[in-house]
C-alpha cells in the first residue's frame, strides 16, 4: 500500500498556513506545518517530503537562508522548493529565488488551482520514485536469494514468481511515468519537473534492463541501476 506523500508548508503567519492547507487538502496528502525556517529544518531532519512551499519574508531566518540550508544537506538537497512571496521586487528578486535552489517562484495572491496543479506534479514524481526504490529493493532481494547466482541456468519456480510480480509492478510504474511525461509536455511546463521526470524514466529503463537480464537463459546477474 502506497503511503501518502508529505508536503512541508513554511510560513510565519498562521492564516497563510491555513489558506495553503485549504488549497492543498484536495490532493489528499499529508500536510506538515512549520512557522519558521528553523522549525522547517528540524522537520526535515526526520521526515521525507515530496515538495516544500516556502514563504520568502519571515522574521529571523528568511526563505532564502532556509533554502540555502536545505540545499546544503545531502538528505534534503533534491527536494523541490516552491517560493511564495507577497512582495515583488522585480526580476532581481525572482532570480535570487531561483539561485537559492527554488523550482518555482510564485507571488501572492496566487491562483489556487495553479498552485495545486504545480504541487501535484511534484507529488506524483515523488510517488513514482518511491515505487522505483521499492522495485529495486525487491530486485536486490531476488539477487541475494540466489536467483541470480553466477552459473545458474535460470530462476526456480519461487524466483520466477517473484520476477513476474516485479515485472508487473514495474510495468505499472512505467505506464504512470509515461502518462506523467505526456502531461508535462508543452512550453508552459516547469523545466525542473520535466528534468525530474526524464531522470525517473532513465532509472526505470535501467531497472527494466536489470529485470529482463534475470529471465532464464540470460546469463548472470545484472548490475542494478543507481538510485541517485
Amino acid at each position: 500500500m502506497v503511503q501518502k506523500a508529505k508536503i512541508l508548508l513554511v510560513d510565519d503567519r498562521p492564516e497563510n498556513l491555513l489558506a495553503l492547507e485549504a488549497i492543498l487538502s484536495a490532493l489528499d496528502q499529508t500536510l506538515v506545518r512549520a512557522s519558521s525556517g528553523e522549525e522547517a529544518l528540524k522537520a526535515l531532519l526526520t521526515d521525507d517530503f515530496a515538495v516544500i512551499l516556502l514563504d520568502v519574508q519571515m522574521p529571523g531566518m528568511d526563505g532564502f537562508e532556509t533554502a540555502a540550508h536545505i540545499k546544503r544537506r545531502e538528505r534534503t538537497r533534491d527536494i523541490p522548493i516552491i517560493f511564495l512571496t507577497a512582495i515583488n521586487h522585480g526580476p532581481h528578486h525572482t532570480f535570487r529565488g531561483y539561485a537559492a535552489g527554488a523550482v518555482d517562484y510564485i507571488s501572492k495572491p496566487f491562483d489556487p488551482w495553479v498552485l495545486r496543479a504545480k504541487v501535484s506534479v511534484f507529488v506524483e514524481l515523488y510517488m513514482k520514485n518511491c515505487q522505483l526504490r521499492e522495485q529495486a529493493a525487491l530486485l536486490r532481494l531476488q539477487l541475494e536469494g540466489g536467483g541470480g547466482k553466477a552459473g545458474a541456468v535460470g530462476p526456480g519456480k519461487e524466483s520466477a514468481g517473484l520476477l513476474a510480480e516485479l515485472s508487473a509492478r514495474l510495468a505499472a510504474v512505467e505506464e504512470q511515468a509515461e502518462a506523467l511525461s505526456k502531461q508535462l509536455e508543452g512550453d508552459s511546463a516547469d523545466a525542473a519537473a520535466v528534468a525530474t521526470a526524464a531522470h525517473l524514466e532513465r532509472k526505470l529503463t535501467g531497472l527494466r534492463r536489470a529485470l529482463d537480464a534475470l529471465e532464464p537463459g540470460t546469463g548472470g546477474p545484472p548490475a542494478l541501476p543507481s538510485q541517485n
